[in-house]
């Protein structure tokens, strides 16, 4: 009996190792067949989203073709759809589904009678039952009684709350309860929500990965203190400070909240300060200017409070200059600082009688309101100007000048600006015998805009000036007013538009009229680009004004035409302008790099 026993225990492990065998085989072979994603016809669903939302889930459904009358298949892609339809509150569809053909099938969707919200249960446990922020932000769950049950806000609102709990600060933040009954019966919906939001943390120590030597600096960058409710947003705002303070080449601020203590999250602060020296080198070209290149030399870490110093060499063939900059950062590091400069700067035009050398020192205090596009700057600068203009003797003149300045600046991109507003007011003054030779006075202002409505862009400039003084034959060239060159009135050269005098030229043996420069300058600019390609607009403009001291001659005009290239190194502008003046009438090619502001 025990033999019996054990054969047939040996037939069902044999018969069930076959089977084993025999499934296995018929699975490869399934799987070795080709398998489609089928082709459909979708009718009975009228709203876009939700007829998207099937047929995302329909593509990603492989049946190989001979199934597609298989009723298991059809029952498969019933519930496909079923299950695409319910985060849009339908929760009891039924789809038909008839084979077309081979490889297409049509699926009539009845939708039904979607289900809706009947109550929502809504409790906070914790310290943000009490705050008006976390309340506010909790009771604006966006479903109410009646609404059509829709589960992706359903979803959506329990992350926003767990991400927005985070971001101020309860990191101990849970859901303590969810529940979502649905009642299919009487096509109603029961949602439960009970959020525990522990305590908030408050802000703690910095604490410094790398070199420490920036701490008061970091500290003094820092938007909150320790002991403050957290805030993601102050955080944020802090490394947005410390990136934009030219100090460091990488740093980051970031919670450690595993070693908060007693509520304070420690904010780590990892650094990498930019090289000692940094060196760059640029090269351009300007119609007005000529080939021109540009060096500069930046030490951002002179000592531990921040100071900086920087030089400048500018070398083109009419001008020459070097300028050395040192910053002391002030309140607010960014934008609140004391500069103290000191330059030299060699001039001579070919196309005017000027020719001069200036030495210059200045003290610059700027300071901007954090966020605002207003920058004022208060300076003091000391000027003496040895130059030869016309046919008067060569002359040094010193002057001592306070002065004014208030800049605005706003532009949607740094180089490719679509929109943007640009305006400056400035004002210097000097008094004979307070270090100044002569009495001067000098105010201009200065505005410039773009507006975009694709594919059309308008650019607007504007530019107004003026000088008073009792001698200006002693006034020195370079702060004299010249109109005329590519920023200016395009069709005329650099400078070429001003008063004049005759000066001697000793190869043609002739005298010839040359600018000497004017008491007042008014010039305005309009220009209409059309955008071709997606990195190209032509352009039509007309720029007018004057450099003059009586206004009694008519003013400069320009027009001409020309395009705008976006390319990978910045804006290019060319331009052909014809000049039309009492004087001149001439056409000039102007080729500008970089952005209108």
């Amino acid at each position: 009996m025990q033999g019996l026993f054990q054969s047939s225990a040996h037939a069902v492990t044999r018969f069930a190792n076959i089977s084993y065998l025999l499934a296995l085989v018929t699975l490869i072979l399934l799987c070795a067949r080709n398998t489609w994603a089928i082709e459909f016809t979708v009718d009975g669903v009228e709203a876009d989203n939700i007829r998207e939302n099937i047929e995302l889930h329909l593509k990603n459904l492989n049946v190989d073709n001979d199934l597609l009358n298989n009723p298991f298949w059809q029952n498969e892609i019933r519930m496909t759809v079923a299950k695409a339809a319910e985060p849009f509150g339908y929760y009891n569809s039924y789809t038909n589904v008839s084979q077309q053909s081979e490889t297409r099938l049509a699926l009539t969707v009845y939708l039904g009678t979607p289900l809706k919200v009947a109550n929502v249960t809504r409790e906070i446990i914790g310290n943000g039952r009490e705050d008006p922020v976390f309340r506010d932000k909790f009771n604006a769950f966006p479903l109410k009684p009646g609404d059509i049950m829709l589960q992706p806000r359903y979803e959506a609102f329990k992350t926003s709350m767990f991400n927005h709990a985070l971001s101020n600060g309860y990191f101990d933040f849970f859901w303590q309860a969810t529940r979502l009954d649905l009642v299919r019966e009487t096509r109603e919906a029961n949602i439960l929500l009970i959020a525990q939001s522990g305590p908030r943390y408050q802000f703690g120590a910095l604490k410094f990965v790398g070199d420490d030597k920036a701490r008061a600096i970091i500290n003094r960058l820092r938007p909150f203190s320790e002991g403050e409710l957290y805030s993601s947003e102050q955080l944020t705002e802090f490394n947005r400070r410390l990136l934009q303070s030219g100090y460091f080449s990488r740093i980051i601020a970031r919670p450690v909240v595993s070693e908060a203590d007693n509520l304070k999250v420690p904010i780590e602060v990892s650094i990498q300060h930019k090289p000692r020296d940094t060196f760059n080198v640029g090269l351009g070209a300007a119609t007005d200017t000529g080939p021109r290149i540009r060096l500069r030399w930046d030490r951002p870490w002179v000592n531990s409070r921040g100071h900086s110093v920087s030089s400048e060499l500018f070398l083109s063939k009419p001008e020459q200059s070097l300028v050395f900059d040192y910053r002391i950062p002030m309140q607010n590091v960014t934008s609140d600082y004391l500069s103290f400069q000191a330059g030299y700067q060699f001039i001579e035009y070919s196309n005017t009688s000027t020719e001069s050398e200036t030495l210059s020192l200045s003290a610059h205090r700027f300071w901007q309101k954090e966020g605002s596009p207003w920058q004022q700057d208060g300076s003091l600068t000391y000027l003496r100007e040895n130059y030869k203009q016309g046919l008067d003797p060569e002359q040094t003149t010193q002057l001592v000048m306070p002065g004014y300045a208030l800049t605005y600046l706003d532009k949607n991109h740094p180089l490719f600006i679509d929109r943007g507003t640009y305006f400056q007011a400035f004002v210097q003054a000097g008094q004979e015998g307070f270090g100044s030779d002569i009495d001067f006075a000098k105010a201009t202002v200065e505005t410039r805009m773009v507006r975009t409505s694709a594919p059309h862009r308008f650019i607007l400039r504007a530019e107004l000036g003026a000088i008073d003084t009792n001698d200006f034959s002693r006034v020195p060239s370079s702060l004299r007013f010249f109109a005329g060159g590519d920023q200016s009135i395009r069709g005329f050269q650099y400078r070429d538009i001003s008063p004049t005098d005759s000066v001697f030229n000793p190869i043609t043996g002739e005298y010839v009229e040359e600018s000497i420069g004017a008491r007042y300058l008014i010039t305005s600019s309009i220009e209409y680009g059309y955008r071709v390609a997606e990195k190209w607009q032509v352009a039509l403009f007309a720029d007018a004004g004057t450099a003059t001291n009586h206004f009694e001659e008519d003013v400069a005009v320009g027009l001409g035409s020309g395009f705008n290239w976006s390319s990978p190194i910045g804006p290019v502008r060319v331009y052909v302008a014809r000049g039309f003046s009492e004087l001149e009438n001439s056409w000039r090619l102007h080729i500008i790099l970089g952005p209108e502001l």
